[in-house]
Order: C-alpha cells, then structure tokens, then sequence
C-alpha cells in the first residue's frame, strides 16, 4: 500500500469507528423503540384484521389511524418547549419526554392487544390510535434527542443508527409477529411487543441529557405561544432561499418514491412469486439497506452532508434504472437480486446522509417542532406526490416507467447541485444552541 493510500483508509477506518461510540449505540436502541410500533398500525394490522375475519372496507377505514404520523407537528411544540413536573428535574427535558411517551406507548399496546376486532373493531381501532399517537411523539422526542447530542460531523452516523434501529424494529413487529401468530394468540405477541418498547426505555435511562439552551417560555399565554409556535417558524423563514430548500426537501427522494410505490405490482407482473419477493425484498433488501445507511453515515462523516447528498442522489437516480433491465429480462431471480440489492444499498445511503441534513437545519432551540414540520413535508413527496405513480405506470411499460423515475430525480438534483454552487451548508443551518 502506498503512503498516500494510507491516510485515505485510515480516515475511512475513523469514519467507521465513530459507530462504536456509546451515544450511538443508545440512539440505535431508541431507534429499535420508534420503529417497533409503526407496523402495528399498518401492515401488521392489516394481517391480523383479515385473519380473524374483519370485512375488507373497515381493514381500509383502519388506514386512517395512521394519521397522528401526518400531524405530528401539531403538537410537537408542546413536546419541545414545556418541561414536565418533577420528571424534569429527575431525568431531564428530552430523556422525561421519551419516558413518559414510552409509558404511554407501552399502555397503548397492551390496550390494543386486549381488544377483539372480530367482535368490536372500533375498540381495536381506538387502541391502534393510540399506539400511533404516542409511536408519533415519541419520534418527535427521539429524533430531537440525536440531533441535540451529536456534533455535526456525527450526525450521518446517528441517521444511520437511527435507521438501522428502526429498521429492526419494524421486522420484529412486521415478519416476525406474522411469523409467531401461527403458534401464540395475539394477545400474547402483543405484550411481549409491549415488553420489547422497554429496551428504548433502558436506552433513555442509560442516556445523557443533552446541554442545549432552549427558547424560553415563560410569561402569559399569547407569549408562550409565540415562543413554541411562531418563532420555530420564523427562525425557518429567516434562512436563505429557504423556499429552495423546501423544495429540496420535497423532490430529494421523489423518483425513488414513485419507483418504490409500484415495486409490488411490478413484481407479479415479471411473474416473481410471494416467496421470491419476499425472500428478495424483505430479507435480503432489509440487510442490503441497513449496509447502504451505515456506509451513508461514514460518507457524511468523511464528507460531509452535501457531498454524501450528491453521491447518494446520483447513486438512487442511476439504479432505478436496473429495475427498466429487469422489465426487459422478465422473471430473471438473478436480476432482480441485483437490482433490489443496489437499489437498497444506494436508497439507504442516500437516506443517511439525507436525515443528517434534515437534523442540520434544525436550530436546537426548537429541534423537535422543526424537525416534525421538516419530515413532514418530506413525506408530501412519498404520500401525495407519489399517488399518481399507478396513473403513470399504466400510461407507460415497465422499462419507459422506471426510465422515467429515474428522470423525476433530475430536479432534486439540479436544485442540490445549485446549493452546492451557491448555497454552502453554513448559510442554510441555524447557529447550534
């Protein structure tokens, strides 16, 4: 190896250390926390309705108890500005919050558990909107807490934490709940999902308080309120171009989310069966992204953010176009490992350095209320914009369709290759507290 190859791996290998920090370790805990719950208003859900017999149109009302996910900034500045009796003063601003909703979600679950949708499936969807509600918040106090503790050279790798957490969690409550339904009853799966929230728990205990200056909020109400709901917006609204970088926000992860949207059909039309797809998709494109989010960490890490959001957006764009090869080559298994393989590997990259930036923006003295209101215009992209993906799919064939979602990412990509010209990182970010 020559001497100017060495530094290079040595400072990838550093890149790659920072995940053995204790913080992080904790934060991918917490993460395990928030993406544990999200299934069981969902897909989870769904499967458990259809197994005991629920009709088809209340499995479809059941999607509107995902909706605190969507509002979640509603109440995030009470969550980010108000401390809690006692609590407080015992475990701290962020890490009381955490609890408290952990406790909350933890009843929830329980609650849910106990119901018969069967017999009254109003009384399970009340449970299911409270598991979201209380799912929501905590995202609102966890995703604060990694923003406020890590330094901003560290927040690829709390992303990638985070994610990977996340990840894990949501195969727990996803496939490994399916799994275990044909053996135990659901009551029993849902305590031990229950159970399994106190591992977030434990993280939050074992956690430092973060040492941040808060906004204060003291004095009458209309002063309070102008504190923890009006300044969060105003101190946005203050940075430059701001309107670009919503947009931004908006279009990053577009065509990979009119791609994603139409993935399953396009899957049984190439004519793969249930236990291909899954077997590809849900195993082996699981492992494929969580490697694709701790190489996104290390690549802000040694980077940084708007360099590691270029790569990981080229990288997106360009294996979209795998899937247009697969629609040539039909029902090829090979193919389409490779395909999901890369599109995972590069979607979780990309989503690493992604957060990070997201994380950046925020300024501390209001991160949960930012945050929520950042992630939430995110997810326009991924719900409302990407609604049109089945109109598009059938106007055009496979290989034309991911052809052109590879053309939808050129936008995002114009509006970053301009921030990187003209708009440096320092100029978007609110000054840390």
């Amino acid at each position: 190896m020559t001497g100017s190859a060495r530094p290079g791996l040595q400072a990838w290998l550093a890149a790659l250390r920072v995940y053995a920090d204790k913080r992080l370790i904790l934060i991918l805990l917490m993460g395990f926390s928030s993406g544990l719950p999200l299934l069981l208003t969902l897909s989870t859900l769904s499967y458990w309705l259809a197994k005991v017999g629920v009709d088809k149109t209340t499995i479809g009302l059941f999607a509107l108890v995902g909706i605190p996910y969507s509002f979640k900034f509603v109440w995030a500045p009470l969550i980010d500005q108000y401390h809690l009796p006692v609590l407080a003063k015992l475990f701290g601003h962020r890490r009381s919050w955490a609890l408290v909703t952990q406790a909350g979600l933890i009843a929830a679950i329980l609650f849910m558990g106990g119901t018969d949708p069967a017999v009254d499936p109003w009384w399970t969807a009340l449970g299911a909107l409270l598991v979201a509600f209380f799912s929501a918040s905590q995202d609102i106090v966890i995703d604060a807490y990694r923003i406020e503790i890590l330094e901003e050279e560290e927040q690829g790798a709390g992303a990638a934490m985070t994610q990977a957490g996340y990840r894990i969690g949501i195969i727990v409550a996803g496939a490994g709940v399916i799994a275990l339904s044909d053996f135990i009853g659901w009551p029993a799966i849902f305590t031990m999902l229950a159970g399994s929230v106190l591992i977030g728990s434990i993280a939050v205990i074992l956690a430092p308080e973060p040492e941040v200056l808060r906004a204060r909020t003291e004095g009458n109400f209309t002063e309070r309120l102008q504190v923890a709901v009006v300044q969060p917006f105003q101190d946005f609204l203050t940075r430059p171009s701001w309107l670009v970088i919503l947009l931004f926000v908006l279009l990053y992860k577009f065509g990979d989310a009119i791609g994603g949207t139409m993935a399953n059909p396009f899957y049984v039309e190439m004519g793969f069966t249930g236990v291909e797809i899954a077997s590809v998709s849900k195993v082996f494109g699981v492992v494929a992204t969580m490697v694709g989010v701790f190489a996104g960490g290390a690549l802000v890490f040694r980077l940084g953010i708007l360099k590691a959001l270029v790569i990981g957006g080229i990288l997106q764009a360009v294996t979209n176009l795998l899937f247009a090869l697969q629609a040539v080559l039909g029902h090829e298994i090979a193919m389409l490992f490779v395909a999901i393989g890369a599109d995972n590997f590069t979607g979780g990259l990309g989503s690493a350095a992604f957060v990070a930036y997201l994380s950046r923006l925020c300024n501390t003295a209001f991160t949960g209320t930012q945050y929520a209101l950042l992630t939430s215009f995110m997810a326009m992209g991924r719900t409302v914009l990407s609604s049109g993906s089945g109109w598009l799919a059938e106007q055009l064939d496979w290989v034309i369709f991911f052809i052109a979602t590879t053309g939808l990412a050129v936008p995002g990509l114009v509006i970053l290759y301009w921030m990187v010209r003209v708009l440096p990182l320092e100029s978007q970010v609110a000054i840390r507290a």
